[in-house]
């Protein structure tokens, strides 16, 4: 199948809090209790149709299933800037993977295609409700102050799984028929396939060092 759009996801967040199951979910709608910890980086992948302004769009979506051992962090960090977007990822149940996160979107304004990449942040686990610890008011008052999309996911019973990804992918094809839509303004030369990567992936306010 052809493509419109190749676009490229990472996922991030600390080891074990289920990225890898996270992503199983979403292409093949399976879950798997047990997962050997990523080591490095791996992809999983999925064809689907985007509609928007009318038109279907055909993307080639990858998924980037990185590890979250600090003994990886450089490795990870290489691959920032080639993605369009991130799913950040902790466990409800696990207090560290939650204070983790502030340090993972620093990694990414340091690392990303521009200072405010398109972010979405997940609480995972949430079929574990017995085990919780971070309360859904205090997940997304973090959230609010990073102005960032926030979902309460699970990978065990697919809850918000799709969404997340789906919320992700809107932020992003927003930004690409942006700098599309500015492309075709009146003055400007080029067309919608001769915009490099800086322009597709410049938000539409934001001066980005790309």
């Amino acid at each position: 199948m052809e493509y419109d759009y190749l676009i490229k996801f990472l996922t991030l967040g600390d080891s074990g809090v289920g990225k890898t199951s996270f992503l199983y979910q979403y292409t093949d709608g399976v879950f798997h209790s047990k997962f050997i910890s990523t080591v490095g980086i791996d992809f999983r992948e999925k064809r689907m149709l985007f509609q928007s302004k009318g038109r279907n769009h055909r993307i080639h979506l990858q998924l980037w299933d990185t590890a979250g051992q600090e003994r990886f962090r450089s490795l990870t960090t290489a691959f920032y800037r080639d993605a369009m977007g991130f799913l950040l990822l902790f466990d409800l149940t696990n207090e560290q993977s939650f204070l983790e996160i502030r340090n993972w979107i620093e990694q990414l304004r340091l690392h990303a295609y521009c200072e405010v990449p398109d972010i979405v942040l997940c609480g995972n686990k949430a079929d574990l409700e017995e085990r919780r610890i971070i309360s859904e008011w205090r997940a997304r008052e973090f959230a609010e102050t990073y102005k960032l999309p926030y979902l309460e996911t699970s990978a065990a019973t697919g809850q918000n799984v799709n969404r997340a990804v789906e919320t992700l992918l809107e932020r992003v094809m927003l930004r690409i028929e942006t700098a599309v839509d500015r492309a075709m303004l009146p003055g400007r030369r080029g067309r919608p396939k001769d915009l490099n990567d800086s322009d597709m992936l410049a938000p539409p306010s934001q001066n980005c060092s790309c």
